[in-house]
């Protein structure tokens, strides 16, 4: 076979999704811009690893414990959800990409059509994300709290004042990003300290690469973990006005008349409500505010964009000649709308919610830097205020840029996707 009809049958073979991506791989700024996001989303998984105030091995009296690996679902030493998830991310995610390597390895062994690979692929991905799933609500359904010991700060007790034998190894960082020493407030960002020798390998000799705060909290184990909160705050949130968006829009634009009008005028009173200072209200009759009420929040109010552009796209679609065969055929309702119709509704759809991620990352932050967000997490918001309160400059450079990086990916990979979804702009 010539190499132009190899082209030509490769080009045949090729989904859209395919054509998408080769498409997207051509903007290099956003290709590169991606592949930042998935190192991100790495050190996110990867946060304890490189800091955390248990040691991974601890050995004493002849007796051998791993604290580490029992800290990561400990409700003691990670309080909220969204640790426990990239925990357990961490713990579940290298078997299961093997155990997704082997499976499609051996679907593609079975000498089936393109079509039907993708399928089973497909099915063989849900049930792994069904266990994952499943083991997330078991530890989230069965809470665990243990005794804060084998820290770092028993290490050092036990051997300059007890003089103990303890053979112990710690992360990279031996602090987690709520530990407190209040006598290494504000220290300025810096790889070395001026100690004497007595008080070498004491937390007071301890130099900071990004600083501390006003508690004496490391800045850089605190941007580490403020990953997570970020990225959680904008794709769960996304994903709950992404879903409600889409089946309100999908009603909307194939039934028409009064169910279009109906749903019109719901989306024109939700658009009138500010998210903003809905959030700053609810939060403030919220005793104990968290993470996920401003995730919550986000999703219910912020779907209207969405809905709309759902909408117009079932319109343009709803009378062409695809749908009208299915009609004409007899399928169901339901399979005419989300198997025929959705998936060639949904380029709008991914644009706007990799701008959505990045827009919900600064109401998060703004809300944490007013000083109404979940005390209880490491948000990037929370330091800048410490910033803002102490005029210390580490302490407002460092989350600005880390929130400035982040948003602005975001936005580069949104543009990336819009351009690469428009047939005038493909090459």
């Amino acid at each position: 076979m010539s190499k132009i009809a190899k082209q030509a049958a490769g080009h045949e073979d090729a989904t859209f999704s395919d054509i998408v991506w080769s498409q997207f791989k051509k903007n290099k700024t956003a290709y590169l811009s991606l592949w930042l996001l998935a190192g991100m989303f790495l050190l996110a998984i990867f946060a304890p690893i490189i800091a955390s105030e248990r040691a991974f091995y601890w050995q004493e009296g002849g007796e051998t414990y791993f604290p580490w690996f029992t800290s990561l679902f400990d409700d003691n030493y990670f309080e909220n959800g969204v640790d426990k998830f990239f925990n357990l991310l961490l713990v579940l995610g290298v078997p299961l990409f093997c155990i997704w390597m082997v499976g499609v390895r051996r679907i593609q062994s079975f000498g089936l059509s393109k079509r039907v690979r993708r399928q089973k692929m497909k099915r063989f991905g849900q049930i792994l994300t069904a266990f994952f799933t499943l083991c997330f609500l078991f530890i989230l359904l069965n809470p665990q709290g243990r005794k804060n010991i084998h820290s770092f700060e028993d290490y050092m007790d036990a051997t300059t004042k007890e003089s103990r034998s303890i053979t112990a190894v710690f992360p990279p960082i031996e602090y987690g990003y709520s530990k407190q020493i209040l006598k290494d407030k504000l220290k300025r960002p810096g790889f070395g300290g001026d100690c004497s020798k007595q008080d070498q390998g004491s937390d007071s000799c301890r130099s900071y690469a990004m600083g501390t705060d006003s508690v004496g909290r490391d800045v850089m184990v605190r941007m580490l973990y403020g990953i997570r909160i970020s990225l959680s705050v904008g794709v769960i949130a996304v994903g709950i006005y992404v879903t409600i968006g889409i089946f309100l829009g999908a009603f909307a634009g194939y039934f028409r008349g009064r169910i279009d009008l109906v749903i019109q005028r719901v989306i024109e009173i939700v658009m009138a409500v500010p998210t903003l200072i809905v959030l700053l209200v609810l939060i403030s009759f919220i005793e104990e505010p968290s993470i996920f009420h401003i995730m919550l929040v986000i999703g219910l109010l912020r779907w209207t964009g969405v809905a709309r552009l759902v909408r117009g796209e079932f319109y343009r679609l709803r009378n062409l000649d695809f749908v009208t065969s299915a009609i004409a055929l007899g399928f169901s309702t339901r399979r005419i709308i989300f198997q025929h119709i959705l998936p060639n509704a949904l380029g709008p759809v991914l644009v706007a919610a990799t701008f959505g991620v990045a827009a919900a990352i600064l109401i998060e932050s703004s809300l944490s830097f007013l000083g109404l967000g979940d005390i209880n997490v490491p948000s990037w918001g929370q330091t800048l205020r410490d910033g803002y309160l102490t005029q210390e400059w580490h302490l407002i450079l460092i989350p600005g840029l880390a929130i400035f990086i982040t948003v602005t990916l975001l936005n580069l990979v949104g543009e990336g996707l819009r351009d690469a979804l428009d047939p005038k702009m493909r090459k």
